[in-house]
């Protein structure tokens, strides 16, 4: 079982800037691939990137890439997502989620609870 727990979510104008961190609880972070995905109002849940255990491999939505950058730190259990020149529609819930198919077909087995990002234009 993992838990996940995620932050850094907030207000940001318009080309700003946000780092979202994503702590997990578990011995097995290091051998599950972990991703991030947001929901906006009024939508449904779209994946935004994804990392495999070992960091070797990345993928993004076409939306989000060369803005977003995902990363981990498997000593710290800790996943990151590095959102820079952020736009409004960006705004969203974003989850961070984890799973041994996840790099495969996008599929979490483990959940966050969210975190709120919201872009002023």
């Amino acid at each position: 079982q993992v838990e996940l727990v995620e932050s850094g979510g907030g207000l940001v104008q318009d080309g700003g800037s946000l780092r979202l961190s994503c702590a997990a609880s578990g011995r097995t972070f290091s051998s599950i691939a972990m991703g991030w995905f947001r929901q906006a109002p009024g939508k449904e849940r779209e994946f935004v990137s994804v990392i495999n255990y070992s960091g070797s491999y990345t993928n993004y939505a076409a939306s989000v890439k060369g803005r977003f950058t995902i990363s981990r730190d498997n000593a710290k259990n800790t996943l990151y997502l590095q959102m820079n020149s952020l736009k409004p529609e960006d705004t969203g819930i974003y989850y961070c989620a984890g799973g041994p198919r996840l790099a495969l077909d996008r599929k979490g087995d483990y959940w966050g609870q969210g975190t709120q990002v919201t872009v002023s234009s």
